[in-house]
């Protein structure tokens, strides 16, 4: 049991070390501030405290010593608590002060280093802080520094004479002040500057110019300011991505978010989670299936919840359906089969149940019976179809969607039409998504569909469809997303 001082990063999720993610975990207590991503909070337990300490310009949220007062007073708890920390805990982070509380507590710690945005957000930028021919060295200063000392420790005309390059972090607020004291002190008008704001994240934005020019270019808080020669390199990456600058909407269930999100970030896009359903099992007895000639799943969230509650109720595993064949909806669903350790008899070309039912087989016996694993509520296209060709049909409902509550300001940016795309990958997803917002501002930002049932759905609740997923997956979606937002690269 201790307090872990762990640093976030400077923004981009990915860039947390694997230890940190290991103790987020296992938190019971997360201290967080502004800089650290939002995303990251949910590695913590569901359960896990979450206090919110974040300070910005113009607002604190708490003051440093209120911060470590909270950090000693769970730390005594005897809970595992994480401060989590933009960038690194001991880069002007002031996790130094936060030990210090901490041992005077006599409370143990541990400090787990993190990316500092002096180095990740150039790189992001395409910039190298040190290159041959234009730097061997890098100075990393603070512009912002405590006003009770009524004064500056900062050298700004020792550091113009230094030569390198300097990276200036939290100087936006003091950028004329700092410019004019390098000139001053030697570096010439001319000495190319580059400011990295929010560096690392979906919405990074970089701005060149010079120390004569940079002052009037409308630079922001919170930015990594890079003065030297190598900020006239411009070996950009990050903001070059398909997708960079744009917002899409993903409205899947959390629980299923991740691989889309995944996908639509490598490829720069900011992501916003707005599940408009979250899934919740059902209770229900397991049949016999010794006398099913078909078990038929129609979601990868049907094989979960049908696993999931066999196993705590039979202690069920893949030997009990070596007595049946097994059909699958599509390849996600055969993805999640596969996990289970069994491989699907039918998975049809096209899939949606229509494509299913076209593809079954006739009955090899009269009456031969067919077990279906769903969602309490669905179409009856396949059971109806089923029984219609000869088929016994047990329709089993393993899980429920169920309508979830977004955010405010999420909700306000999605109606107001702050987004570039919303993307569906079910019909209770746009049906839960139209019952949440409601109407959207015209014209409504264009709607990606993962098939043609969706499609469909989301065209009767007057959404404007502008492309379907070809095949119906979750790549398929993502490829008809960049054919809409970045043509040139789908």
């Amino acid at each position: 049991m201790s307090v872990y001082l762990v640093g976030a990063g400077p923004g981009d999720p990915g860039l947390l070390t694997r230890r940190g993610a290991a103790l987020l975990a296992l938190a019971e207590v997360v201290v967080y501030d502004r800089l650290a991503s939002p995303v990251l909070l949910d590695l913590a337990p569901v359960g896990a405290v979450r206090i919110d300490v974040g300070k910005a310009p113009g607002r604190v949220a708490m003051t440093q010593a209120e911060i470590n007062a909270v950090l000693v007073e769970h730390g005594l708890t005897g809970r595992e608590v994480v401060r989590l920390k933009g960038g690194d805990p001991f880069v002007f982070g002031r996790g130094g002060e936060e030990a210090e509380a901490l041992i005077a507590a006599g409370i143990p710690f541990e400090v787990v280093p993190g990316v500092t945005s002096a180095i990740a957000a150039p790189a992001y930028a395409g910039i190298p802080v040190t290159h041959r021919g234009l730097s061997t060295h890098v100075t990393i200063v603070t512009g912002h520094e405590d006003p009770a000392k009524g004064g500056t420790d900062t050298d700004w005309g020792a550091l113009a004479r230094v030569g390198g390059t300097l990276v200036v972090l939290m100087g936006a607020g003091h950028l004329g002040e700092i410019t004019s004291r390098l000139v001053e002190g030697g570096r010439s008008p001319d000495t190319p500057v580059a400011a990295v704001r929010w560096g690392t994240r979906p919405e990074q934005r970089t701005i060149r110019g010079t120390l004569g020019t940079i002052t009037s270019l409308g630079v922001e808080s919170p930015s990594a300011i890079v003065v030297g020669e190598v900020a006239g390199l411009d070996l950009g990456w990050f903001e070059r991505r398909p997708l960079f600058g744009r917002t899409v909407v993903v409205t899947r269930a959390r629980e299923q978010a991740s691989d889309l999100r995944s996908a639509l970030e490598e490829l720069g896009a900011e992501v916003l989670e707005m599940p408009s359903i979250t899934i919740e099992p059902v209770e229900f007895d397991l049949p016999d299936l010794a006398v099913c000639g078909w078990v038929v799943f129609t979601s990868a969230n049907g094989v979960r919840a049908f696993f999931d509650r066999g196993i705590d109720v039979a202690g069920l595993d893949a030997r009990a359906l070596a007595g049946s064949r097994i059909a699958a909806i599509g390849p996600g669903t055969s993805s999640a089969l596969e996990e289970r350790g069994l491989k699907p008899d039918l998975v049809p070309e096209r899939f949606v149940a229509e494509s299913l039912l076209e593809a079954f087989p006739p009955p090899a016996a009269p009456g031969e019976r067919v077990l279906i694993a769903r969602a309490e509520t669905a179409r009856d296209v396949l059971p109806g179809g089923l029984r219609a060709r000869g088929y016994e049909v047990d329709v089993l409902a393993v899980y429920r969607t169920v309508r979830a509550e977004p955010d405010s300001d999420l909700l306000a940016r999605v109606r107001e039409g702050r987004v570039d795309a919303l993307t569906f990958t079910s019909s209770s997803t746009v049906a839960n998504f139209c019952e949440v917002v409601g109407s959207l501002l015209e014209p409504a930002p264009p709607a990606v569909s993962i098939g043609p049932v969706t499609s469909e759905t989301a065209r009767s609740r007057g959404l404007r469809v502008v492309a379907e997923a070809d095949p119906h997956t979750i790549d398929g979606l993502v490829a008809a997303l960049l054919g809409v937002l970045a043509p040139g690269d789908a």
